[in-house]
């Protein structure tokens, strides 16, 4: 057993890896070319969805732009909640961006045949389903809310860290630290999990009994991408909420 740990010792971390994966070389960077294959189709979705419903806008919308306007107005609506009708203008954007790109990568992962498209030596999956995607939109939030608390609040921001009192400074640091560990990996292990699921099941029982299955999992990546942009919106409104907002709530 010792001479196992030793050798374990030896063996660098980054050699280690889980499943296949088709690299492009960029420079000196290697990237997940599928990741970024499945991400661009989802951007692309999003941004003909977005040309078709502007294309031609009416006084009396139908359509394309009236599903639009009723995700817009959706999307409003989520940001109004979570930051108020002062604040959450500026962060629109953000939030619906987030919401949008994630859902869409949901249910492309739920609804599309990804694994029939033959790649070199690795396959396609739906760009929430790998764990670097998930992390990447995690440290945007973390990043997003820093900088609406530098904002508003210039260095007094620090003073969040010692309130109500200095003990609990080590714990408001760590708490940074967690905030996008959870988003990251809520979102990946539900997503993942999901699709090994209903992968099995047609497997075993490739007729109706995934059917249940895929609609729930539909209803679910839907959840989820509503908690990830929820939580997004919570979190930056933490950071810029003023004290007497604090003492009203």
């Amino acid at each position: 057993m010792l001479d196992g740990l030793r050798i374990l010792n030896t063996l660098p971390l980054a050699a280690l890896e889980v499943g296949k994966h088709w690299y492009w070389e960029i420079g000196n960077l290697k990237v997940h070319g599928q990741v970024f294959l499945a991400s661009w189709f989802v951007i692309a979705l999003l941004v003909m969805a977005s040309l078709l419903a502007t294309r031609n806008i009416q006084r009396v919308p139908g359509g394309m732009q009236n599903f639009m306007e009723y995700v817009l107005e959706f999307l409003r609506d989520l940001a109004k909640n979570q930051l108020g009708e002062k604040e959450y203008r500026p962060w629109l954007p953000f939030i619906g961006t987030l919401f949008l790109f994630i859902f869409v990568s949901n249910w492309s992962g739920a609804l599309l045949p990804w694994h029939l498209i033959e790649i070199p030596e690795s396959e396609l999956a739906a760009p929430t389903n790998d764990i670097n995607t998930t992390v990447a939109l995690a440290l945007l939030t973390s990043l997003a809310y820093f900088y609406a608390g530098f904002k508003k609040k210039g260095l007094g921001y620090f003073a969040n860290y010692i309130q109500p009192i200095p003990i609990l400074l080590p714990i408001k640091i760590l708490e940074d630290f967690t905030k996008p560990l959870s988003l990251s990996f809520r979102l990946f292990g539900n997503i993942l999990a999901d699709e090994l699921v209903v992968a099995v099941l047609v497997f075993l029982v490739p007729l109706f009994v995934p059917l249940p299955l895929m609609a729930l999992g539909l209803f679910t990546s839907a959840i989820q991408a509503l908690v990830f942009a929820t939580l997004a919106g919570a979190y930056i409104h933490e950071a810029i909420e003023s004290e007497e907002e604090e003492e009203h709530g």
